[in-house]
């Protein structure tokens, strides 16, 4: 994991549609990765749209995903949540389905999905990573989900899509 941000990709110029797929629980922490990660994209997508869907927990993160891929894809989603280990190995779990459908849904769908559904050990790599400067994962999302748009975007002007194929018709 890095220590620092990565750099500011360019500023993305057409109209894009970006989703955020938020977990509520631990809120203090969630609130703040959803916050820093719109105010990073209003920078760098100044032009986009940003629909906000919050889900009660980081386990119900990818069935919502599913479900906005389904319905009308936006050129981006932003998994945003976070998980706190405890005594158990509950957090491990969730955190590994999590991971591994996120993962899948963005290969079965061809659509860029920033994976920042946080594991942390306590509160304080919580604060590091959600709320303060040096760590921040929202905004690290945020540049990361540009980045993407952007790489997709040159992709379609480079490499037009085989549009007969079901998986390559995107908006």
């Amino acid at each position: 994991m890095s220590s620092a941000f990565q750099p500011k990709p360019r500023i993305i110029g057409p109209k894009v549609r970006i989703c955020i797929v938020a977990s509520k629980y631990n809120d203090q922490f969630t609130d703040a990765l959803v916050d820093n990660a719109i105010e990073e994209l209003g920078e760098l997508v100044p032009q986009g749209r940003i629909d906000l869907i919050r889900v009660p927990g980081a386990f119900e993160i990818p069935v919502m995903v599913a479900s906005v891929l389904e319905r009308d894809p936006p050129a981006c989603i932003i998994a945003l949540g976070l998980i706190i280990r405890g005594s158990t190995e509950h957090a491990d779990l969730v955190g590994r389905c999590v991971t591994d459908a996120l993962q899948q849904l963005a290969i079965q769908s061809l659509r860029p999905i920033i994976h920042e559904v946080l594991l942390v050990a306590d509160e304080k790599q919580a604060y590091a990573r959600c709320i303060g400067n040096q760590l921040n994962r929202g905004r690290e999302a945020a540049r990361a989900a540009a980045a993407m748009i952007d790489i997709f975007q040159e992709l379609d002007r480079s490499m037009p899509r085989n549009s007969s194929h079901p998986k390559h018709r995107h908006a």
